[in-house]
């Protein structure tokens, strides 16, 4: 049988499960899938009439009022009647005989209100009037009110006596109706004719460069968790706390998605459902073009696979010769620094950012020899809040290979030093206090102590002083430090950067 997946058809085996069709397809395990059951397209009719008239057409909206559903009925008699008068006032079509009341009680009219009048207070000339300004006056048939004209309104500065209604149509809408459901279940069966999507894909914006390398950091994992939802957007916090500058602001609308650059939430990506207004603390980060069922039916904890029209082009982590092939394979050409050999490894790219990375014709990779580049393991599960400051000063947050600069180091001391950010710092709160601080672990100054945010290696044990000199109360261990220490300790002086990476091991 026939399914499509993510917009291409393909055939798959009758009893064939979802796991089947979406073999080789952009898709994180436990993430959202979405299948279109059909699709239908139903029509009515709405209180909205088209009146064909010799100078134009307009369209009445219709009062749901009695005089109406009189209206309706005798639709039949008005098509082809002619303007009997046009005045400054009134456009009077007519006339006819209905069997309304007389009523000689005079009513306000609005422009552009239809309603009847008796002639003569007569309803066997009964007409159809349309008020071409606000007035006050008896026309025999109390309010006699049918609707409104609520388009193509020029036309009555050109009705002239004589001019004709050829017709009356019911306006009819059309509304579509998906049947769809959203599943992590890829044991589910399918039907022929089936219609899936695994993955919300995104069209960049490249007018917001810093916004777009934001979202391909949250998105490298492959998939995002929806942290709230409401009728008009899902949400991703996934990567808060971040610095963006102002971008390109647009209407929120329907499929696009922006990230808060200011306020609670900064750095959090909203997926649009419904169309809201600009907003200033928002950067437009770019479109949806695929998966818009998937965000519609997600909720608070749901995992959303998600991908970019262009992927990242951040070379750093790689060697000077692998990083070569991947610039190349963007059409951008690498200009080596540093340690230009093929082995040595890439620290730093300029530029960093995709969207600028691509606009030029070249990209400067600086190289260090494979052994500087120390590493060190985080301690996740203990200092959530610790790892994830060490991971911003570091830019371990969103790059493979982070740097720390030396603030104190001299030969003999049993700690080194790293410059910090105090401000951060100062929402560190004390962790669980060590009773032996090791050689290599990494530690941070807490809240409770001066300078706090500073960053330290312990370089020999200690049952009192922990990586930065403080007490046991002022730190928070973090990590640990697993090259070599005495080469790092020999090597290096204040002001210098060191270079990390994550052991994973």
């Amino acid at each position: 049988m026939k399914v499509t997946v993510n917009g291409i058809v393909k055939e798959v085996p009758s009893k064939a499960t979802l796991k089947d069709a979406i073999s080789g397809e952009p898709y994180a395990d436990g993430s959202l899938i979405s299948i279109y059951l059909s699709t239908e397209r139903i029509k009515e009719e709405t209180n909205d009439l088209e009146l064909v008239t010799t100078k134009g057409s307009m369209t009445l909206h219709l009062d749901d009022s009695n005089d109406a559903r009189t209206w309706k009925k005798i639709v039949g008699k008005i098509e082809g009647i002619g303007a009997r008068w046009v005045t400054r006032r009134i456009a009077a079509f007519g006339s006819f005989p209905t069997d309304l009341k007389v009523s000689r009680e005079a009513r306000m009219y609005r422009y552009c209100d239809c309603f009847f009048s008796l002639g003569g207070f007569d309803n066997s000339t009964t007409y159809m009037m349309i008020a071409m300004e606000g007035h006050k006056w008896p026309y025999g048939a109390g309010t006699g009110r049918i609707g409104r004209i609520t388009s193509g309104r020029h036309i009555l500065g050109m009705l002239r006596e004589g001019d004709k209604i050829i017709s009356i149509r019911p306006v009819v809408s059309e509304k579509r109706s998906e049947n769809i459901i959203v599943t992590k279940d890829t044991g589910h069966k399918l039907e022929e004719g089936m219609s899936i999507e695994t993955y919300v894909n995104v069209s960049l914006n490249r007018r917001s460069p810093m916004s777009c390398e934001h979202f391909l950091v949250t998105a490298s994992k492959g998939y995002v968790d929806i942290s709230d939802t409401c009728g008009s957007y899902a949400a991703c916090s996934d990567n808060t706390d971040v610095v963006l500058n102002d971008e390109e602001k647009a209407v929120r609308g329907e499929g696009h998605v922006t990230v808060r650059t200011a306020g609670i939430g900064k750095g959090r990506i909203f997926f649009y459902k419904e169309r809201r207004q600009m907003l200033q603390p928002h950067n437009d980060i770019g479109k949806i073009t695929l998966g818009k069922s998937i965000l519609a039916h997600a909720k608070a904890g749901d995992r959303v696979t998600v991908s970019a029209d262009q992927r990242r082009v951040l070379s750093v982590g790689m060697t000077q010769s692998e990083g070569q092939r991947f610039l190349d394979s963007f059409g951008v050409r690498q200009v080596r620094t540093g340690d230009t050999s093929d082995d040595a490894v890439i620290v730093e790219q300029e530029p960093e950012w995709t969207i600028h990375a691509t606009s030029g014709s070249e990209a400067e990779t600086f190289g260090v020899p494979a052994e500087k580049v120390f590493p060190i393991s985080l301690n996740r599960k203990g200092e959530p809040a610790s790892v994830h400051y060490f991971e911003k000063v570091t830019g371990l947050s969103h790059k493979p290979i982070g740097t720390m600069k030396v603030h104190f180091a001299f030969k003999g001391m049993p700690m080194m030093t790293f410059e910090g950010d105090e401000e951060r710092g100062k929402a560190l709160y004390p962790g669980t206090e060590f009773k032996r601080c090791k050689k290599g672990d990494i530690g941070i100054t807490n809240q409770a102590r001066p300078n706090c945010g500073l960053m330290g290696i312990r370089l020999e044990d200690s049952k009192e002083f922990g990586p930065t000199g403080e007490e046991p109360y002022g730190t928070n261990i973090t990590g640990t430090f697993k090259g070599d220490i005495k080469r790092l300790a020999d090597g290096s002086k204040e002001g210098d950067i060191i270079y990390i990476r994550e052991d994973h091991q």
